[in-house]
């Protein structure tokens, strides 16, 4: 596994870059002519209690959004890419639909980014889940396991790198897995697997305001 603050961009065999927490990869060198990624993200929920008396407890239902920033800030409730709103204006971000549960193997959730496509003035999008309705069904990311984000070349479908989140994030009913940021005419991505306490993407949007 890669250790330095910042890498480049590359593929062995197939294999993806793997990165830690806080750590950065260039999107664009090694990468020549790379114009659409889908940004992968996946979790599972931890195995509930078992046993005759056991409460039936409700599938935890996470939602994944993306959020664009002009100059690190949101400017309009219409740059939130989520599901009741699945593909942004300029067609540069758009949402594949909502997961109810989580459950299956591989991504639940998919956002195309066309980076040709991305506004100007956009700098960053951010990818974040929340879980739908935290607070009434008591659920947390502490009884999700296995949470991760991925982005992939759409011209092959070779993933470019992949960032495993492994910290404990109970208590947490939101996350920001991590974002696509431009810097000096060159696409990054940062892994950042911040929990925050927000019961809603409206309330986790006002982060970015």
């Amino acid at each position: 596994m890669l250790h330095c603050a910042e890498l480049t961009a590359w593929t062995l065999n197939d294999m993806a870059v793997s990165l830690q927490k806080g750590q950065k990869i260039s999107l664009s060198k090694g990468n020549d002519g790379l114009s659409s990624v889908t940004v992968g993200l996946g979790w599972d929920e931890a195995q509930k209690k078992r046993g005759l008396f056991a409460r039936k407890e409700k599938n935890i239902d996470c939602d994944a959004s993306a959020i664009l920033l002009t100059n690190d800030v949101l400017t309009a409730k219409e740059d939130i890419v989520y599901f009741a709103h699945l593909k942004h204006s300029s067609g540069s971000v758009i949402h594949k639909g909502d997961n109810l549960t989580g459950a299956g193997d591989g991504d639940d959730e998919q956002i195309i980014v066309d980076l040709t496509r991305v506004p100007y003035n956009v700098n960053r999008i951010v990818f974040v889940v929340n879980i739908f309705q935290a607070v009434n069904r008591k659920q947390h990311f502490g009884m999700i396991n296995n949470a991760f984000i991925r982005i992939i070349d759409n011209r092959n479908n070779n993933e470019i790198c992949r960032y495993n989140l492994t910290d404990d994030y109970s208590g947490s009913m939101a996350m920001i897995f991590g974002e696509i940021y431009k810097y000096n005419n060159e696409w990054k991505f940062n892994a950042m697997g911040q929990g925050t306490p927000d019961t809603s993407i409206s309330d986790l949007s006002k982060r970015f305001t």
